[in-house]
């Protein structure tokens, strides 16, 4: 008997030993770094929720060459040092192949480590920097960058100038990389296109009052006021604005209107234009049908809908990757810089990298705010200059 047992447990090691290996390869492993905590939670909690209910609707349609995709989810709370420690835990102890990441502070600060290991990652930041792969190698989006939004709007707005004088615009946004990356790009084109720029001013993402901002500007009297922060301090913004008695036109950044936006601002939001890059909930695309039957018709904001989009464009990568054979960094980077209008549902407009130019596309979805929902008002497409890389 004690031979036996001897002989049996001596199998059911070399059993795991050869399982080890294989077991290790049942799933996908794909890193989620989230900030559902955070000063940016408010926007994070439904990007992320996007995601992993795709990661679902993909795992009930053969996940990713017939292995389920299995998500670690972090919640590191909008803190970068947070997020490198999440991300060498990612690396080390769960094998992931590709990353979801989340802000431009931390996304930034581990382009050199994803680089390094070769972790292909799509983000929600959309700095334009992280577009070139000269520089950020192993970087990936779904939306237009920020300085690609803001040209798109300005644009629009020249297009459609009436006064003989030059229109004036002023920009306001919060002392934190997010916010400061496209006001350079900004400032140049609106120059180029014959804006008057008239003020700069900060708000924190946190901030609870803007009245002090609000004053110096509205002396200025800019036809057109840039914000560039989250929903809740763009809230913040317009209200006070309309305590003063302050008009103007607000263009805000693609984090800055959603759907929470109308009970947080009220009527001050009104007529506020939002540059996004996805549909907004019950658009009528084919990703719609499935994201309202997944939520039982409950309606959804729009990063909700491009983290949605994210994880499908990551999924073709992997898939296409996985066609040719193992699921390594190099070869899941090389997939998806194959991509060529690849259409998420609908969700997104046509999605394409090339290996010298990680830009998705050139397209900003304007929409106005009319009482409580986003009304479509035109999609501007630029022109890919290669000037424009990572700027």
């Amino acid at each position: 008997m004690k031979r036996m047992a001897k002989l049996l447990t001596l199998a059911l090691a070399w059993t795991l030993t050869l399982a080890g290996p294989a077991l290790a390869q049942e799933t996908v492993n794909i890193g989620l770094l989230s900030d559902l905590s955070g000063p940016t939670s408010a926007v994070g909690v439904p990007y992320s929720e996007g995601i992993k209910d795709a990661a679902k609707y993909l795992n009930e349609n053969g996940g990713i060459a017939g292995k389920p995709i299995k998500l670690i989810e972090v919640d590191y709370a909008y803190n970068a040092q947070q997020a490198l420690s999440a991300y060498k835990r990612f690396t080390s102890q769960d094998k992931i192949v590709a990353l979801q990441g989340w802000g431009t502070q931390d996304t930034e600060a581990l382009t050199k480590f994803v680089g390094k290991d070769e972790i292909p990652t799509l983000s929600a930041s959309y700095s334009a920097h992280l577009t070139d792969p000269a520089k950020a190698p192993y970087n990936f989006f779904v939306a237009a960058d920020y300085s690609t939004q803001i040209r798109g709007a300005l644009k629009y707005f020249k297009a459609n100038w009436k006064e003989a004088r030059a229109p004036k615009v002023a920009f306001v946004y919060p002392d934190h990389p997010y916010g400061l990356v496209p006001i350079p790009a900004a400032k140049d084109y609106a120059k180029e296109l014959g804006f008057e720029i008239v003020g700069d001013e900060t708000v924190a993402l946190s901030a609870m009052d803007a009245m002090a901002q609000m004053l110096r500007l509205q002396k200025l009297a800019p036809d057109y006021v840039w914000i560039g922060g989250t929903t809740p301090s763009a809230a913040v913004i317009m209200k006070d604005a309309q305590k003063l008695g302050f008009k103007t036109t607000f263009f805000c950044n693609i984090w800055g209107v959603d759907e929470s936006l109308f009970k947080l601002a009220g009527d001050a939001a009104s007529g506020t234009y939002s540059l996004q890059t996805a549909v907004v909930y019950g658009q009528k695309v084919p990703g719609m049908a499935v994201i309202e039957k997944m939520t039982n018709g409950t309606p959804k904001m729009t990063h909700y809908i491009r983290g949605f989009a994210s994880m499908l464009v990551m999924a073709e990568g992997l898939n296409k990757a996985a066609a040719k054979g193992p699921l390594t960094g190099p070869a899941i980077k090389d997939a998806l810089e194959t991509l060529r209008d690849y259409d998420p549902m609908g969700l997104t407009p046509p999605i394409s990298f090339f290996p010298n130019d990680h830009r998705p596309n050139m397209s900003v979805i304007i929409y106005k705010v009319d009482g409580d929902k986003m009304v479509e008002v035109t999609t501007e497409t630029l022109e890919r200059k290669p000037e424009w890389l990572g700027k």
